[in-house]
């Protein structure tokens, strides 16, 4: 006979865990992400476009993530080290403020109307440094104001809310470009980022605790130094790096958009909201991940379905097919972006997450920016089907071969309590 199980604890075991909203401080700091991150989704949709329109080649679109790389790894290691020696809530304001600044510039050149794919470059990378510092700050605040047991639900709700915006912030984008035009949809995200600013300036003070190292490179060289000692952290992120670089499609998508879909621009919005779609679905039923604690052969299994959907959605001819694919890999990949952070926030000492957190943003946000680089390069010299289908291949073939391969890191078991 089956054992009866009742509808309440369905929802608790299966369900997103929702305990970590209790907590004021990250209750405010999960909303006002929630709602930037829809501002910040149309911003992604429109850039694309708007460099797409100017250059007509993908290549300028991936370049589009070099603009933000280069941001992204200095300022994130730097951000990260400083927020290992001052007031924390102070850091993330400034870095908030500053990725503020960067979004109106954007806004003003649709405004004036520059024509120049480098103005917008310019203005991207502007954003993506204040992006660095306040993503870093905001890792390492997170087991500053929730015990250990509710850090993994509140990196699920993290990234159920990053999940929710790039579903919705696409579709508001598509809307906007097409009603109002570039400056419509930058006009929307320099609006809804105040809300991360109104949560970043109702923080309590967080000061640095334990031993503090002067912020500087070398302290972000001690950070580094830790993550390469530790295996487990290491291979943390090199199976998101291969994860990203490998086999992210973003970059393709305009061109897909155009050559397989008529240059709709819903197409566009559609393709882009497509892993975020997944990614909701895997997170509002991401109650089950979080007691997964083998979580290193957990994370380089799912990290290969990724790949494997990624390559079957460029094989896909119709676009609802391309949709779901690609939103199987959005579930894989949130599922895998929990277990991740969650290794990271709590296999360090607090002295330390800041600068290991620098570290996690800089893979976790420049890995995508690679991937679009090297998306739009091979689309270039070999195609569209062989730069998307491929390079999930690819991915899913390296990410086997390199995370079965380290015993500690394919046995490790965390520890929630």
């Amino acid at each position: 006979m089956w054992p009866t199980v009742s509808f309440g604890e369905f929802v608790k075991r299966h369900l997103v865990d929702t305990r970590p909203l209790a907590v004021p401080a990250y209750r405010r700091l999960w909303v006002g992400q929630a709602v930037s991150h829809v501002g910040l989704a149309a911003t992604v949709v429109a850039v694309s476009q708007q460099v797409y329109e100017l250059t007509g080649s993908s290549f300028w679109v991936g370049m589009l993530g070099l603009a933000n790389l280069i941001p992204l790894v200095v300022f994130g290691l730097w951000g990260g080290a400083v927020a290992d020696a001052v007031d924390r809530r102070k850091l993330l304001v400034t870095g908030s403020l500053v990725a503020w600044l960067g979004t109106v510039l954007i806004l003003l050149q649709a405004i004036v109307g520059v024509p120049s794919v480098y103005v917008l470059l310019a203005t991207v990378s502007l954003s993506a440094a204040g992006f660095a510092v306040s993503s870093s700050t905001r890792g390492a605040i997170i087991p500053r104001l929730l015990p250990a047991e509710l850090v993994p639900p509140a990196n699920a709700l993290n990234s159920l809310v990053y999940s929710l915006g790039a579903v919705g912030g696409p579709m508001v984008g598509g809307v906007l470009l097409t009603q109002g035009g570039f400056a419509a949809a930058y006009a929307a995200d320099a609006v809804l980022f105040s809300a991360s600013l109104y949560a970043a300036f109702r923080l309590p003070a967080l000061p640095p605790l334990g031993e503090v190292t002067r912020p500087g490179w070398r302290s972000v060289g001690e950070g580094l130094r830790f993550i390469v000692t530790n295996p487990i952290l290491l291979m943390s992120f090199v199976v998101d790096i291969i994860a990203m670089v490998f086999a992210l499609p973003r970059a393709l998508f305009p061109e897909l958009a155009d050559q397989r879909f008529g240059g709709s621009l819903m197409a566009l919005a559609w393709l882009t909201s497509s892993m975020a779609i997944g990614a909701v679905l895997g997170g509002l039923f991401s109650g089950w991940v979080t007691r997964v604690r083998r979580q290193g052969l957990a994370l380089t299994l799912v990290i290969a379905l990724w790949g494997l959907a990624v390559a079957a959605a460029g094989l896909a001819e119709q676009l609802w097919l391309v949709l779901a694919f690609m939103a199987v890999g959005g579930a894989a990949d949130v599922v895998s972006s929990v277990w991740r952070q969650s290794i990271l926030q709590l296999y360090a000492p607090d002295e330390m997450r800041g600068r290991l957190q620098g570290v996690f943003m800089v893979v976790v946000a420049g890995g995508p920016r690679l991937g679009d680089v090297r998306a739009g390069a091979t689309a270039t010299a070999f195609g569209l089907g062989t730069a998307w289908v491929g390079g999930g291949l690819a991915c899913a073939i390296a990410v086997l071969a390199v995370g079965l391969s380290v015993s500690s890191f394919r046995n490790y078991r965390a520890r929630l309590d």
